[in-house]
């Protein structure tokens, strides 16, 4: 992982992440309004409007810059192509963070999350001093699990029927990772 603080930045061998920018509102509505991506994420509103996307976007470079939350958009690091979105919370006082992370349904299967994921959580531990990344997912999204798994990543536990969306109960698994530098 290349970490640029200048052009906030992280680059991987495929992918850059990097901020989302306005004119990424269009692709990521596109993305977004999909009942099987939607289906699987915690917080993402369906349907999804470029309205959504310019909302979620605007407050992106603030909250960055506030060492809030560091959102970014998955890109090919060759052709610019958005694949998805990942960001991680910052809880300064407990040193960790939880992660996200989603990806357009048509790019499902390429390892693109698992990199940018592997990428975040080098970045927060070797540049922001996390102690612990968490991470969430439905446990009937089980491609979730194993790219927590895939990050070095161990289950935490599960809260039995936690979430209630689309009219049924959801099981919330949890994985974390201490930082290995520590």
């Amino acid at each position: 992982m290349i970490y640029s603080k200048t052009d906030k930045t992280l680059e991987t061998d495929r992918l850059l992440l990097r901020l989302f920018k306005e004119t990424d509102a269009q692709e990521v509505s596109k993305y977004c309004n999909n009942y099987n991506l939607y289906k699987s994420t915690l917080n993402l509103p369906y349907p999804y409007s470029i309205d959504c996307a310019l909302t979620w976007i605007a407050n992106h470079e603030k909250n960055y810059d506030l060492d809030q939350i560091y959102e970014f958009a998955i890109t090919d690091k060759q052709s610019g192509q958005l694949y998805g979105a990942i960001g991680i919370s910052n809880h300064q006082q407990y040193k960790n963070g939880e992660i996200a992370y989603w990806i357009g349904e048509e790019h499902w299967g390429n390892g693109y999350a698992t990199e940018a994921a592997k990428a975040l959580i080098d970045f927060v531990f070797t540049e922001k001093n996390y102690h612990r990344v968490y991470a969430r997912y439905f446990k009937s999204n089980p491609a979730s699990g194993k790219i927590m798994e895939k990050c070095g990543m161990h289950y935490e536990g599960t809260l039995k029927d936690h979430i209630y969306k689309n009219d049924v109960f959801e099981d919330i698994v949890f994985y974390g990772i201490i930082n290995p530098m520590k």
